[in-house]
């Protein structure tokens, strides 16, 4: 069987770039979130065909990128996108990013499928549907996002209210939105201008609801910057970790 995969084509708008004209990781997640949702679609495993079928829905349990230099408004960027197929409750989809046909970054992403009222996980093996078997074959990445080392002291840096905007189609907190939750916590020389988000990788560990308010702990190593989110029940719903690039490298 031939490799497969499917390309998506964004436009980076104002709305999705900060004030270096960088664009936002909440922005690019949220492209590399539609073009997965597309490819779904393409393959008949869609959201929709999951729900009929099986009474289950896609979740996103962890996700990479890595970005050789930022983005900037009115490039196009291309998101190329397969999946390596199912094993146990998981599976994983991996993504080359380009710009004018030059790769400028990749990502990594780890779903599950969850049932729509207990959200208890299904095991890839049941799942019977044609679209599983076009996978990226040899373009597949070996990359496993595993849980992240988080340093054992952090600080508090806030406290954060879970608003209905927030909030995507199946009820929670966006995944995108950790990223701004991330980046608005880290300290302040870290985002004025001098470097750029070149790697993030985020953990969601439980769901969040409109109504919840998280409180969010930092910490950071050299470059290297790590935030945790912490509900009200004491659980973790989300981790990140952030690397910051100098621009004088790029």
């Amino acid at each position: 069987m031939m490799d497969y995969y499917f390309e998506k084509h964004f436009m980076i708008g104002t709305k999705d770039v900060d004030q270096n004209n960088h664009c936002r990781p909440s922005a690019l997640l949220s492209f590399l979130q539609e073009a997965a949702t597309a490819a779904s679609v393409a393959l008949g495993v869609s959201r929709g065909d999951m729900l009929a079928r099986y009474n289950v829905f896609w979740m996103l349990a962890r996700i990479w990128f890595r970005v050789e230099r930022p983005l900037h408004c009115n490039e196009v960027l291309t998101v190329r996108t397969w999946h390596r197929g199912g094993r146990g409750v998981s599976m994983y989809r991996d993504f080359d990013l380009y710009v004018e046909g030059n790769l400028v970054g990749e990502a990594v992403s780890n779903w599950v499928l969850a049932d729509q009222v207990n959200r208890k996980m299904l095991r890839m093996s049941h799942v019977e549907l044609d679209g599983f078997m076009k996978t990226g074959g040899s373009l597949c990445k070996t990359m496993t996002l595993n849980k992240l080392k988080r340093p054992e002291k952090m600080e508090l840096a806030e406290q954060r209210l879970m608003h209905d905007s927030e909030t995507d189609i199946n009820g929670h907190v966006n995944n995108a939105r950790y990223a701004d939750f991330a980046l608005d916590v880290l300290y302040p020389q870290a985002m004025e201008g001098h470097s750029f988000v070149s790697d993030m990788q985020l953990g969601y560990l439980a769901e969040c609801r409109p109504g919840e308010v998280l409180t969010i702990h930092r910490s950071r190593d050299g470059g290297q910057y790590f935030v945790r989110g912490v509900g009200q029940d004491e659980v973790v719903r989300f981790d990140a970790a952030v690397t910051l690039t100098s621009l004088i490298n790029t």
